[in-house]
């Protein structure tokens, strides 16, 4: 059998999580840029993520 090639990643720019290709954004990879609905209306404040404690 043969191996799976690794999914592309990104950085989302509003809490600096990594995100994976998902097939829903397959069409439109090149224009996706944050990684949840969330971080895309801005609910997140820009920059590092901050630790929950």
């Amino acid at each position: 059998m043969g191996s799976k090639k690794p999914l592309p990643t990104k950085i989302c720019p509003r809490c600096n999580r990594s995100f994976t290709w998902r097939k829903k954004w397959a069409r439109d990879w090149e224009n996706v840029v944050y990684c949840s609905k969330a971080c895309r209306d801005g609910r997140y404040p820009a920059g590092p993520a901050q630790v929950r404690r």
